[in-house]
């Protein structure tokens, strides 16, 4: 990716389009939900859940990333927009919404898998 994104509209293809593998998908998933689950233990339990959200989270996207995708994460280069596109991307899955956005991705970025 070589142009600044200006926009969350203009990033969400190119998020969805580095997260081609269902694996990596998988990993994502199974991440936001250690977050959730953190925060929701942090509410009930302790605040000290709160340490582990952000952990639970990176390292599951983390190993898709580096060990599936075998690509850079989004998140060093845009943050926020990376954490919004996993929940965005953690509803739709909920949904079994994700496939035309990996459709539209594919077409907007087609590079090889």
């Amino acid at each position: 990716m070589a142009a600044r994104l200006d926009s969350f509209e203009e990033f969400w293809p190119y998020y969805v389009s580095e997260h081609r593998q269902p694996a990596t998908r998988a990993l994502h998933f199974a991440g936001t939900t250690l977050v959730l689950a953190s925060l929701a233990l942090a509410f009930l339990v302790s605040a000290w859940w709160l340490a582990a959200a952000p952990l639970g989270g990176y390292a599951c996207a983390w190993v898709g990333h580096f060990f599936v995708e075998k690509n850079r994460p989004a998140t060093f280069t845009y943050p926020l927009w990376s954490l919004r596109g996993d929940f965005r991307m953690f509803r739709l899955m909920l949904l079994g919404r994700m496939g035309p956005e990996l459709e539209r991705a594919g077409r907007l970025y087609p590079h090889a898998p």
